[in-house]
């Protein structure tokens, strides 16, 4: 089974909280497997801070998936830095939920395994 992701690109604005998913976006990439926080947005935050490359498709921004499980948002604003918001989808519910905020190594210290010899 293949856990679907949606990424949007949003711009910082003041007063917008990085918890609730904005009125708009200005890009959309869809990510058919592997889109849980420990997969893709590991992959998303190593690419802002090692320029690692992430595959994804790109779609039109008016797309509305019916079967993702992950909502990921890209805050940017020049000079205002990067964060990510991920969003989990209550199926009971059929609404999503805040489960992350913050930049990328934040993300990075929250979900990726830890892969040394020692554990």
């Amino acid at each position: 089974m293949s856990t679907r992701a949606t990424i949007r690109f949003a711009t910082r604005e003041d007063g917008v909280t990085f918890s609730r998913i904005p009125d708009t976006h200005h890009a959309q990439f869809y990510k058919h497997s592997d889109g849980y926080p420990e997969g893709l947005g590991v992959e998303i935050a190593e690419s802002f801070l090692h320029n690692d490359s992430v595959y994804l498709e790109f779609e039109h921004q008016d797309i509305v998936h019916g079967d993702i499980d992950y909502l990921y948002y890209i805050w940017s604003s020049p000079e205002k830095g990067l964060w990510i918001s991920i969003f989990k989808k209550d199926w009971e519910v059929n609404d999503f939920e805040c489960i992350f905020v913050g930049q990328p190594q934040k993300l990075l210290d929250k979900y990726k395994q830890n892969t040394n010899t020692n554990g």
